[in-house]
């Protein structure tokens, strides 16, 4: 191998570090994967975004009494109505900053994200009032597993429409 061809390889598998890098960041709080990226607007803006339906939802409140398993308290403090904006800023802001980095390059790589987003917001809508055998999962644990069946359905998705999509004509 010539020194061209492993610089091409190092520099894509830094390329993919990078893009995990900015999409786990940005799984520990929406805009840190755009700081991460030298996109100060949108991360702070995404920040800002985080922290206004955090608090107006009482998002950390719900999620400390849900994994202390007092479920039924997290729903009734919980307010559905700014909570219901969390999923789609948070999968946006991960795909975001997971493209921004040079990830998702494949085409409808951004499926599993919103899959995830629509999935876990039905989860939520219906946390309420879903009880599986006698557990109450409650407006955190129910949107959390219904992340499972959006990821799923999205790679899927794409699975097939990679499958199926026309080859180019030359």
């Amino acid at each position: 191998m010539d020194k061209t061809t492993i610089n091409y390889y190092f520099s894509k598998g830094f390329e993919k570090v990078k893009a995990i890098e900015a999409l786990l960041w940005s799984i520990a709080l929406p805009g840190f994967g755009q700081l991460l990226n030298k996109k100060y607007i949108k991360g702070i803006l995404f920040i800002a975004l985080e922290f206004v339906i955090n608090t107006q939802s009482q998002f950390n409140e719900a999620i400390r009494l849900s994994f202390l398993g007092r479920t039924d308290e997290a729903a009734r403090i919980v307010d559905i109505g700014w909570l219901m904006f969390y999923p789609c800023l948070y999968f946006f802001a991960m795909w975001d900053a997971f493209k921004d980095a040079g990830g998702g390059r494949m085409p409808y790589s951004f499926l599993p994200f919103v899959f995830s987003a629509y999935f876990v917001t039905v989860g939520l809508m219906y946390s309420a009032h879903v009880t599986i055998g006698d557990v109450f999962f409650g407006p955190i644990w129910l949107p959390i597993l219904s992340v499972i069946p959006g990821l799923a359905v999205g790679w899927l998705l794409q699975f097939l429409l990679l499958r199926w999509r026309r080859p180019s004509v030359p």
